[in-house]
């Protein structure tokens, strides 16, 4: 079956390093604060001026003025420090997030990126996405493989306006891990239950797929 958002978030977690300096978007890569392995030393960025972000808090511990740059309440971990979003983004520009997780609307095998835009809709415009694909030393994007009329995502080109070039290099949707290098999609993992078949069906951009694709395992 296909992960919901959550597994998504969990899958993405599984990702993270011990000592990582680690920005969320906005969307499913929130979530992620959720899942960071039990012991390991991570440190969350939020765009807006924390590092340091914790789980969402439970009712009892909700502190309106501590917002992620989604305006989500958040919390805060021992020897977290706030700063303004000037600082936050000399932090992300000068290349010292080891990782991003952002959300897309597109991606493609090139490892483009469109996540800000959709001509004739109103959206709330690109926020630091753009400077996060910049300086970010590797980027996971966090989508749904298809859009509600079963039109693939994952595209040879992307079609929407982009909002970086050749910067991604793996992205994880409710089918599928997969990771981008030469030109193409390279199959890693597929969801519990999902076939291969389904996956290809779903990618329209170029996807190699090895002999055996192993199903995601979760903690």
């Amino acid at each position: 079956m296909a992960l919901d958002r959550n597994q998504i978030a969990q899958r993405v977690a599984q990702e993270m390093k011990d000592g990582y300096y680690v920005n969320l978007g906005i969307g499913i890569p929130t979530l992620v604060a959720n899942y960071i392995p039990q012991g390991m030393q991570v440190m969350l960025q939020s765009e807006n001026g924390l590092l340091g972000m914790g789980e969402f808090p439970t009712e009892d511990k909700v502190d309106p003025d501590l917002i992620n740059a989604g305006k989500q309440t958040v919390t805060a971990v021992t020897g977290a420090a706030y700063f303004s979003s000037a600082e936050s983004f000399a932090m992300i520009r000068g290349g010292h997030v080891d990782l991003t997780v952002l959300g897309a609307f597109e991606v493609d095998q090139e490892g483009n990126i469109a996540s800000w835009m959709i001509p004739g809709k109103l959206v709330k415009g690109m926020g630091g996405a753009m400077d996060l694909v910049a300086g970010a030393q590797n980027i996971i994007v966090t989508m749904t493989h298809a859009n509600k009329r079963g039109e693939s995502k994952i595209l040879k080109k992307c079609t929407l306006p982009l909002t970086g070039v050749n910067c991604i290099k793996t992205v994880v949707t409710e089918l599928a891990v997969m990771e981008i290098r030469d030109g193409a999609f390279h199959l890693l993992e597929r969801a519990p239950g999902v076939s291969v078949e389904e996956i290809r069906d779903k990618t329209d951009g170029k996807l190699v797929i090895p002999d055996s694709v192993p199903e995601m395992q979760f903690m």
